[in-house]
C-alpha cells in the first residue's frame, strides 16, 4: 500500500513513528509537506500517472507540486494550517484515497463549541457549556453553567492553550474583553473541584479503545496537558469509558482520535476529541504500539475496498 502522512515536520516524533510502523508492514511510505501540495481544480486530471516533485527535503520529506497518487494518507494537521489543510484532505477524499480523518472531521475536531454541539446532540455527557458574543451577556451565561468558578477556553486552542479559571466574575469579564478585542469567540464551562489538574486521554482507532492515560497537572495547574509539564501514568478505562470515546469518536466521523474526558461526580464528562493526537506520550506511558495500530486499521480498509462485493 502506498501511504502518504501530511505533515509540516517529518523529525516529529508521531510523525516517525508512523513511518516506521508502515515500513516495518512493508509499505511504500513518503511524508509530504501539507503547504506544497496543490490544490488543483477545473483542470482535466484524468490519465496522469505519478506526481511532480519539486524538490525533496531532509528526513525523507517530500514536496510535491500535484497530488501524489497514493491509496491512504493519515493527516497531521497543525492548527495554524488547518483551512489549507483541510482543503488537501478534501482534494485526497475527491480522488478516492482512504484517509485516518476526513476533512469535515477535523474541521469538526478543531472548532470546540461544534465539537460540544455535536456530542451534545448525540446524547452525549458534556460539562454544562455556555457561549456568548457579547461580554454584556457573561453574568447569565456564567449563572447557566453554576456560577464561578468557571473555565474559559478559546473555540480553537490546542495543548491547553487559551484554557483560564476565572475564579471571580471581575476575571471572568477580564478574560472575555481581551478575547473580544482579539475578535475571537469563547467558551464557558462549569469548573469541577473533583477533576481539579486531573483528565484522562483515550485514543481510539477503529472503533477499538488501544491505549489510555491518566494525566496530572504540574504543580496548581488545573490544567494537565503534558505540553505544560505535566505528568500521565498508564489507565485501564471500564467498558462505559471506553463505550463513551468510542461513541464520541464516531459522532465526529474519525477513525482515529484522541478523546480527553474528565470525571465527575456525575460520572464521566467529555471535554474534547483530538483528531491528529500526539503519540509520544501516550506511547511511552502505555508501551502500546499506537502508530502500528493506526497502520493496521488503514490495511483493513484498504483491502476492504479491494475485495469485490458479492
Amino acid at each position: 500500500m502506498r501511504i502518504a502522512i501530511l505533515s509540516r515536520n517529518p523529525s516529529l516524533y508521531s510523525t516517525r513513528r508512523l513511518v516506521q510502523a508502515a515500513r516495518s508492514r512493508g509499505h511504500d511510505v513518503r511524508v509530504i509537506d501539507t503547504l506544497a501540495v496543490a490544490v488543483e481544480m477545473g483542470l482535466n486530471l484524468e490519465g496522469r500517472s505519478g506526481h511532480k516533485v519539486i524538490t525533496s527535503g531532509p528526513l525523507g520529506l517530500t514536496r510535491t507540486g500535484h497530488i501524489p497518487e497514493v491509496d491512504a494518507i493519515i493527516p497531521r494537521i497543525g492548527t495554524s494550517i488547518t483551512l489549507y489543510g483541510l482543503a488537501v484532505v478534501r482534494q485526497f477524499e475527491a480522488m478516492g484515497v482512504i484517509t485516518t480523518a476526513v476533512a469535515s472531521a477535523i474541521a469538526c475536531s478543531r472548532d470546540k463549541l461544534h465539537s460540544l454541539q455535536r456530542m451534545s446532540r448525540s446524547g452525549l455527557p458534556i460539562p454544562r457549556t455556555a457561549v456568548i458574543a457579547q461580554p454584556k451577556a457573561l453574568f447569565s451565561a456564567v449563572h447557566a453553567v453554576g456560577g464561578v468558578p468557571v473555565v474559559i477556553k478559546l473555540i480553537r486552542g490546542t495543548q491547553g492553550k487559551g484554557v483560564v479559571l476565572a475564579k471571580n466574575l471581575a476575571t471572568a469579564a477580564a478574560v472575555l474583553k481581551q478575547v473580544h478585542k482579539a475578535k475571537q469567540q469563547a467558551l464557558i464551562q462549569e469548573y469541577l473541584a473533583e477533576s481539579h489538574g486531573r483528565d484522562t486521554r483515550i485514543i481510539v482507532v477503529g472503533n477499538r479503545c488501544i491505549a489510555a492515560m491518566e494525566r496530572i497537572a504540574s504543580d496548581d495547574d488545573f490544567r494537565a496537558n503534558l505540553h505544560r509539564g505535566g505528568t500521565a501514568v498508564s489507565f485501564s478505562p471500564d467498558k462505559g469509558i471506553s463505550a463513551l470515546a468510542i461513541s464520541a469518536t464516531k459522532a465526529h466521523g474519525l477513525a482515529v482520535a484522541g478523546v480527553d474526558l474528565i470525571h465527575s461526580q456525575r460520572g464521566p464528562l467529555l471535554l474534547e476529541v483530538n483528531s491528529s493526537p500526539g503519540l509520544e506520550g501516550i506511547e511511552g506511558v502505555t508501551g502500546v504500539d499506537i502508530s502500528s495500530e493506526i497502520v493496521t486499521h488503514l490495511e483493513r480498509i484498504f483491502h476492504k475496498k479491494l475485495r469485490p462485493s458479492s
